[in-house]
This record gives structure tokens, C-alpha cells and sequence, in this order.
């Protein structure tokens, strides 16, 4: 299929690829697989971060610090009701950014752990960028147990040609993709090792792993994400990294500029307006202070005809040119003014 040979030439650590319908699915499929590879039923995962809505990632992603426990020993916290308490003694909650502390919580679970998922952008929890080293330092755990290292890209991929793991230099065991890889359409994959993604290959003796699902890879979204793809050259990334760039320096200057304390993270096309003068360094201390300052600049925003989400994230596009960015700058400009 052309999509997959694109996806695997794009990516190196990808040697084989299965499609799904969603980044939920995406997440689902890799944890499962994890655990059947490894044999071990727990898996880990970073406070604030999102990896969809199936039970295993529905823990710890976002709250008001309640029962959460302390911010280098989180406690994992269902994200919804119907997550089964047994849920929550099988996932490990992690500190974004602290090398040492998840090193030793690592090491302390190591014989347990399935895997460790990571969006290495932490694109739902702020756009908190990891500290030099950082990955590189899961990286090393994880390979020396055997812990299988899933990367969810399902936002980040649109940051570079081969997504944020050519950006900082790391090759994940797993990876999975959403979104951008069906060009609009509803789409989702995982892959990785072919080892590992061998447990699906009826062919091989042991235990295996059914996938099944009408739609996978339904020709209409193969078609949809193959051509976005194709549009999506290097020349095209440099284009959407110049244009992130713009965006996040012209806001960068307006803040300093203005009594409103905050500040914009971002990498390539993504951005997310904080409201906080403080370090980012985490789920924890990316919360706003002012906890409807978000939503009246969301709708301050919206006022102007420019649609964020209501967190502050925001994206630019190849249908965009300087001007756009310039005039998102000055819609805030006219937001802050009035708050």
C-alpha cells in the first residue's frame, strides 16, 4: 500500500504499519501489543498527558490536583467514571521533565512495565517542550528493560517530515499517527519493530494478536492521506516552521509589550497561548492561575473570526501566508486590550 510505504520511508523506526480509524484506536492497539510482547500488564505514562479515550490512558490526564499526590510522585487519578479502579493499579503516572524522578519510579516498576507511552511534545498538556536530554534519557531506561517505548504522534507528526522523533533525535519502539495522516478524514496506525509488530503475522507460532475493523484503511482515507502526504514536502515544512515562528515571535514581543503576563510554547506549526508568567515546566505549572483566562481570550479570539481551541492551542496551515499570522497577532492585541 502506498500510504504505508510513505509512512515507513518517513519514518525509520517504523519497519511495519496497520491502520485504524482513530488515535484511539492508534494508543489502544499499541498498549495491547506491548503487553503481549513483554508479557508484563502495567504501562506508564506522563501527568496531563492524552493518548485518547480507552480505560488504559484515561488516567491522570487533566484535574485540579486532588488525591493527585506530589508533583515528582504523581498518583494516577481516573479521568472519567467508568475507568475501573483496577485500571488505575496498572498504570505508572510520571513527572514531564524530571529525568531523575522518573528514572527511579522506572526502575522501581521496571519488571512490570509493558511500556511507556509518551507524546513528546505533550501537545494536549500545554506544548511543554522536554529539557535537552530528556528523551534521550527515557530512551536508555526503557531500552535496558526491555520496556517497550511507544511514541504517540498523533499531533506531532505534523512538526517535520519524519515528526517530533527526527526533530529531537529519538527512535521509539512504536509509534502511532492520527489525524494528519488521513488528510481530513477519519484515520489513525501504529507500527514499529517488525519483532514486534510480528505478533500480528498469523504465520509466526506463539501467541498473536487479532486486529480487525471494517474500515481499516478503507481506500477513501488511504487516497486522502496519501495525497497529504505527498503535499507535505520538506519545502512545505520549512514553510509551516517559518510560519510558527512568526507567529510565536510576534506574540512573544506583543506580551512583553503589554500588563497581560503570559507567554507561547510551541515547536514548527503548533502554538499554545499560556496565561501565566511563571516557568513552564509541566502539567502542573502550565495551569493557568487565572483559570478563565483561557476561555475569555478563546471567545475574544472567535470575536475576531480566528478559532483556537479553548486551551490556547492553535495551528498554522500551508493555506496561510504572513499576513494571516499578522493579523492573529493584532486580534490578540485587541483581545488583551479589552480584558
Amino acid at each position: 500500500m502506498r500510504l504505508a510505504e510513505a509512512l515507513t520511508r518517513r519514518v525509520p523506526s517504523v519497519q511495519s504499519i496497520r491502520f485504524t480509524n482513530s488515535g484511539t484506536e492508534a494508543t489502544m492497539n499499541a498498549v495491547r501489543l506491548a503487553r503481549a510482547f513483554t508479557g508484563r500488564a502495567k504501562i506508564a505514562k506522563f501527568e496531563g498527558a492524552y493518548h485518547g479515550t480507552h480505560d488504559w490512558v484515561m488516567v491522570s490526564v487533566s484535574g485540579d490536583g486532588k488525591g493527585s499526590g506530589n508533583r515528582r510522585r504523581p498518583k494516577p487519578v481516573a479521568w472519567s467514571s467508568g475507568v475501573p479502579p483496577a485500571v488505575l493499579k496498572h498504570v505508572v503516572v510520571l513527572p514531564w521533565n524530571d529525568a531523575d524522578a522518573c528514572a527511579e519510579i522506572l526502575e522501581e516498576e521496571a519488571a512490570q512495565l509493558a511500556c511507556l507511552i509518551v507524546d513528546p511534545m505533550m501537545c494536549n498538556a500545554g506544548l511543554i517542550p522536554p529539557v535537552d536530554g530528556f528523551l534521550a534519557r527515557l530512551r536508555e531506561i526503557t531500552e535496558r528493560h526491555n520496556i517497550v517505548l511507544i511514541f504517540d504522534e498523533v499531533i506531532s507528526f505534523r512538526t517535520a517530515w519524519g515528526g517530533a522523533q527526527e526533530r529531537f533525535g529519538i527512535r521509539p519502539d512504536l509509534t502511532t499517527f492520527g489525524k494528519i495522516i488521513g488528510g481530513g478524514l477519519p484515520v489513525g496506525a501504529f507500527g514499529g519493530r517488525r519483532d514486534i509488530m510480528d505478533f500480528y503475522d498469523p504465520r509466526k507460532s506463539g501467541a498473536r494478536i487479532s486486529h480487525g475493523g471494517t474500515f481499516n484503511a478503507n481506500p477513501v482515507t488511504m487516497a486522502a492521506g496519501l495525497a497529504t502526504l505527498n503535499a507535505l514536502t520538506p519545502e512545505a515544512y520549512a514553510r509551516l516552521d517559518a510560519l510558527g515562528e512568526r507567529l510565536r515571535g510576534g506574540v512573544t514581543r506583543l506580551l512583553a509589550g503589554t500588563r497581560r503576563k503570559g507567554q507561547v510554547t510551541g515547536l514548527g506549526s503548533l502554538f499554545w497561548l499560556h496565561w501565566t508568567a511563571e516557568p513552564l515546566t509541566d502539567y502542573r505549572s502550565a495551569k493557568p492561575k487565572e483559570t478563565d483566562a483561557p476561555m475569555r481570550v478563546f471567545v475574544g479570539l472567535l470575536n475576531e473570526g480566528i478559532l483556537t481551541t479553548q486551551r490556547g492551542l492553535g495551528a498554522c496551515s500551508l493555506a496561510m501566508t504572513d499576513e494571516d499570522v499578522d493579523r492573529f497577532v493584532n486580534a490578540l492585541a485587541r483581545v488583551n486590550a479589552r480584558a
